[in-house]
């Protein structure tokens, strides 16, 4: 079965760094793009960012360009989460999800971590 599995979360004060990982297996990783998104307790699931199958586009949302970088590593089949400049609005719970690109559903996301939370004190 497809697992995708997120880790590096924990609390950070604002202005401080981490950095996400999301391990995928059971899948064939190269056909997927990848995403971040989050979910604060009041607050719907907003994307974070994005990239392509194999690295060549990146994606991201207002709130986060310029401080968070995303990459992947087809060979480890991982995708990370570069987060810089951490603010207490960044704070959430964060999945990672994977969009098979050449059998297209109704939602582009196909898979779905069990998110891991991020916190950012102020």
């Amino acid at each position: 079965q497809v697992q995708l599995v997120e880790s590096g979360g924990g609390l950070v004060q604002a202005g401080g760094s981490l950095r996400l990982s999301c391990a995928a297996s059971g899948l064939i990783f190269s056909r997927y793009a990848m995403g971040w998104f989050r979910q604060a307790p009041g607050k719907e699931r907003e994307f974070v960012a994005r990239i392509t199958r194999y690295g060549g586009n990146t994606y991201y949302a207002d709130s986060v360009k310029g401080r968070f970088t995303i990459s992947r590593d087809n060979a480890k089949n991982t995708v990370d989460l570069q987060m810089n400049s951490l603010k207490p609005e960044d704070t959430a719970v964060y999945y990672c999800a994977a969009d098979d690109v050449i059998r297209t559903g109704a939602d582009p996301y196909d898979y779905w971590g069990q998110g891991t939370q991020v916190t950012v004190s102020s």
